[in-house]
């Protein structure tokens, strides 16, 4: 069977890649073509465009490179409608996906799949009328979202699992835990040189007191980013630079020996929480009384952290905007540290947060399923 797939940044690359992992484990006969990144070319099949060359997030940066990214959906059409694949999957990426969904249902190419749908509970809840008129079965990596798609909108999806388990229970089995007596506090500050710029200044002077009773400062270094960036940031917070070490590609380790972690929204929220270290959400962003007001007016929900919408409570703690800052940020910390009056609290919630998640599977999980639907229409036809 022909499988096209778009991934467009790193997270979706991948996740595509346990999907096609997956796939090829089920269908003897599968042939990859893709727009996605190097994971994704590991498991085979033709890499027909990087997603670094179309990675653009922002109003600023999409309006400046529109021609590029027009160009690109354009040959992405071209390439669908001339392989003529059995199944687009799309993975994320809605601003890009959603056109080419509309593309291949309007030219009744193939069916459309979603993996890991748009966060329409979240923001642009209007395209929920593209989703149900162009994709024709959505695969939901977030338990919540089943009863919000069907309940709110009528609109059947599958939950599958969240990949998330499977890469951090696969890390833990390769890597069987160690007793360590070094006292560490995480720092995952974001992917972007903005959110590095907000975020890790603020976070290392809220620390500072833990540098000075013997705790060590770790950092997760982002792909591509510079480590000058940080090393300026570091200097300018006025942390004494012994006390703070950088950590390059070994997140999944670094929360491995973590007793406690201060971090930016996204999957990290996530990823430290099913490695069980207590943390304080921390996302700073300027004009917070502003901020405040448009999210009330934009936002959906109610939570910003993964971990707090999948329970439907607030699990961590989670500061935002002007709510982001040093004080607050310290006296959360505190809280959650050995000790702390929250830290069980907060390791209770955790473990109502795997169980809804359930076990690892997911990509094996939404492979079965594609391939029942798959089996199913051409049954049908």
């Amino acid at each position: 069977m022909r499988y096209f797939l778009i991934a467009g940044e790193a997270s979706g690359d991948l996740h595509a890649a346990h999907l096609m992992q997956a796939l090829k484990s089920k269908d003897a006969e599968a042939e990859f073509r893709f727009y996605g990144g190097d994971l994704m070319a590991a498991v085979g099949g033709e890499l027909l465009c990087h997603y670094k060359t179309l990675a653009y997030m922002g109003v600023v940066p999409v309006v400046l490179h529109l021609r590029t990214i027009l160009r690109g959906m354009r040959r992405c059409k071209e390439q669908i409608a001339e392989w003529r694949p059995d199944v687009v999957i799309l993975v994320d990426y809605p601003g890009f996906n959603l056109s080419i969904a509309e593309y291949v249902h309007s030219q009744k190419i193939c069916p459309v799949f979603y993996y890991i749908s748009p966060k329409i509970w979240a923001w642009k809840e209007g395209r929920i009328r593209r989703i149900r008129r162009d994709v024709d079965a959505m695969f939901s990596i977030l338990p919540f979202e089943v009863e919000y798609f069907e309940r709110k909108h009528h609109y059947h999806i599958s939950y599958v699992g969240n990949p998330t388990v499977d890469e951090v229970a696969a890390f833990k089995e390769s890597h069987p835990e160690e007793a360590t007596s070094t006292k560490t506090l995480a720092l995952l500050p974001g992917s972007r040189r903005q959110e590095l710029k907000d975020n890790l200044r603020r976070m290392l002077l809220a620390a500072a007191p833990l540098a000075e009773e013997g705790w060590r400062l770790k950092i997760a270094v982002a792909p591509a980013m510079p480590r000058e960036v940080y090393e300026d940031i570091i200097r300018r917070a006025g942390v004494e630079r012994e006390s703070v070490e950088l950590v390059e590609g070994r997140t999944y380790e670094l929360l491995s020996h973590a007793q406690a972690a201060l971090v930016t929204s996204g999957t990290a929220t996530l990823e430290t929480a099913l490695f069980r270290v207590p943390q304080v959400v921390c996302y700073y962003i300027g004009m917070g009384p502003l901020v405040r007001l448009l999210r009330r007016m934009f936002l959906k929900v109610k939570f910003i952290s993964l971990v707090n919408l999948i329970c439907d409570e607030e699990v961590v703690p989670e500061l935002v905007a002007d709510a982001m800052n040093v004080d607050r940020v310290r006296q959360e910390l505190c809280r959650i540290l050995p000790g702390g009056e929250g830290r069980q609290r907060m390791l209770q919630g955790y473990a109502r947060m795997a169980e809804r998640l359930g076990e690892p599977g997911a990509p094996q999980h939404a492979a079965s399923e594609m391939l029942r639907w798959l089996s199913e229409a051409t049954r049908d036809a």
